[in-house]
C-alpha cells in the first residue's frame, strides 16, 4: 500500500478538522449569496477551492466556515451577520453532506454520521465593534472561535501587519478573553501580533487555538508563530493549526508576494482581492515574474518543526482555502489533504500522531474550552465592561 493510500485510509477513521475555509467570503464577493450559481454539490473547481466532492475527496471531516468581513465594511457587525446567515443557507441546503456543529460532541456526531460538522469562526475583533454584548450574541448564534484581529488592529489588540499601537492586549481587549473563555468561544491567534499572543495567553484560562498560522522559524513573516509562544501552548493546552498560504510558509513568496500586492494596489485593486477582474490582474504579473511555489514537503517541514517545540498534542491544519489566490502544488484545493498526510507518512510520523493532528487535537481543544466555560459561568456572570470605562 503506499504512502497515499495509507494516507486515504487513515482519513477515513480519522478525517481533517480544518480550522479556516473562507468559502463564505468567497460565496459573497463572487456571486453574493447566489447559491445556485456556486452550487458546491457540484464540481466548482473553475471559481473556487471548496465543494463537497472535493470536501470528500480531502477527507474532510469538521470545517470552521470563517465569517470573515473586512475591517474597513461599512457595518462589520451587519456583515458578518450576513455571513453567518449564508454558512446557514449552506447547512440548509446541502443537510446529507453539512452537519451544524456547535460542540465537541456534535464533531463526533458528525464523524459518527459520515457527515462533515460545519462550525463557524469569526475573523477579527472588528465583528464585534467594541461591544461585549455582541460577543455574546455571535456565540449565541454558533461563532466558536473568534480571531482577535484581522490584517488592521482594533482599539484593543495589536495585529501582526499593522503598527503597534496598545503593545498587545489593552485592559478591554484582556477582558474580551476573558469573556470568550466564560461563553466557550476559542481564542484564535492568528493574525494578531507576537505581543497579543503573549498577552492572551497569560489572560486565557482556556487553551487558544491559532486557526491558520505557520511556524516564524521557518518562514520569517508577521502572520506566523515565534517559538517562544510555540513553547507556551503545552501548559496553556493550545493547538496551531499549520496553513497552506505560500507566502507564510515559503519564504522566496514572501519577497513576491510584496511586490504582486503593490501591483494591486497600482491597478486599483484590495491586495486581497480574490474577484475574477482582480485574478486576471495577478495573473497577468505572475507571466511577467513567475511566483515561487511551495509543496506539500513546504508545509510539511513547518510541520516537523513545530511538533519540535510544541509537540504534536498541539498541532492541527487549518488551510485557508477560498482566502487565499496561490495555493501549494498539491494543495491545491480541499481534496489535497491526503498528499500532506502521504508526505508526513514518509517523513516517519505514526498514525496515532498523524490522528492527533487531524481530528484528536482540535476536538481536544474545544471540548477544553466549553469545560472551562461551565466552571466560569458558575462563578460569575456576563462583563458589561465598555472599551471607555477600561482603556480611557
Amino acid at each position: 500500500m503506499t504512502a497515499l493510500d495509507q494516507a486515504r485510509h487513515l482519513l477515513r477513521e480519522f478525517p481533517v478538522v480544518d480550522g479556516h475555509n473562507d468559502l463564505p467570503w468567497a460565496l459573497r464577493e463572487q456571486v453574493r449569496y447566489d447559491l445556485d450559481a456556486r452550487d458546491i454539490a457540484t464540481d466548482q473547481h473553475a471559481h473556487l477551492h471548496t465543494d463537497i466532492p472535493r470536501l470528500r475527496a480531502g477527507g474532510v471531516g469538521a470545517q470552521y466556515w470563517s465569517v470573515y468581513v473586512r475591517a474597513d465594511s461599512r457595518d462589520p457587525v451587519a456583515a458578518t451577520l450576513e455571513q453567518i446567515d449564508c454558512v446557514r443557507q449552506l447547512l440548509d441546503r446541502y443537510p446529507r453532506d453539512l452537519r451544524p456543529a456547535l460542540t465537541a460532541a456534535d464533531l463526533e456526531a458528525a464523524r459518527a454520521e459520515g457527515r462533515i460538522a460545519s462550525l463557524m469562526g469569526a475573523e477579527g475583533g472588528h465583528s464585534i465593534a467594541n461591544s461585549l454584548a455582541t460577543l455574546r450574541a455571535l456565540y449565541a448564534l454558533g461563532v466558536r472561535y473568534m480571531t482577535l484581529t484581522h490584517n488592521d488592529n482594533v482599539a484593543w489588540a495589536d495585529s501582526a501587519t499593522d503598527a503597534p499601537a496598545v503593545g498587545g492586549l489593552s485592559a478591554f481587549g484582556r477582558t474580551v478573553v476573558r469573556e470568550m473563555n466564560r461563553e466557550g468561544m476559542l481564542v484564535d491567534l492568528s493574525h494578531v501580533a507576537a505581543t497579543t499572543m503573549r498577552d492572551a495567553l497569560d489572560t486565557s484560562t482556556a487553551p487558544v487555538i491559532f486557526s491558520h498560522s505557520s511556524a516564524r522559524a521557518v518562514c520569517d513573516h508577521p502572520r506566523n508563530i515565534p517559538d517562544d509562544v510555540l513553547e507556551r501552548l503545552p501548559a496553556n493546552g493550545g493547538v496551531a493549526m499549520v496553513t497552506f498560504v505560500p507566502k507564510f510558509v515559503l519564504q522566496a513568496a514572501v519577497d513576491w508576494t510584496a511586490a504582486a500586492d503593490d501591483n494591486m494596489r497600482a491597478h486599483g485593486f484590495h491586495h486581497l482581492d480574490t474577484t475574477p477582474e482582480a485574478m486576471k490582474v495577478h495573473r497577468a504579473f505572475e507571466e511577467r515574474h513567475p511566483r515561487p511555489v511551495a509543496t506539500a514537503a513546504t508545509v510539511a517541514d513547518h510541520l516537523d518543526h513545530m511538533r519540535e517545540v510544541a509537540g504534536v498534542d498541539h498541532l492541527g491544519i487549518g488551510g485557508d482555502y477560498d482566502g487565499t489566490a496561490f495555493t501549494p502544488h498539491g494543495l491545491d484545493d480541499v481534496s489535497g489533504y491526503p498528499n500532506l498526510i502521504a508526505e508526513l507518512l514518509d517523513r516517519g510520523w505514526s498514525k496515532a500522531d498523524l490522528a492527533k493532528l487531524t481530528w484528536q487535537n482540535a476536538v481536544r481543544v474545544l471540548d477544553a474550552a466549553e469545560s472551562v466555560a461551565r466552571d466560569l459561568r458558575s462563578s460569575r456572570g456576563p462583563s458589561n465592561a465598555t472599551l471607555e470605562e477600561l482603556d480611557d
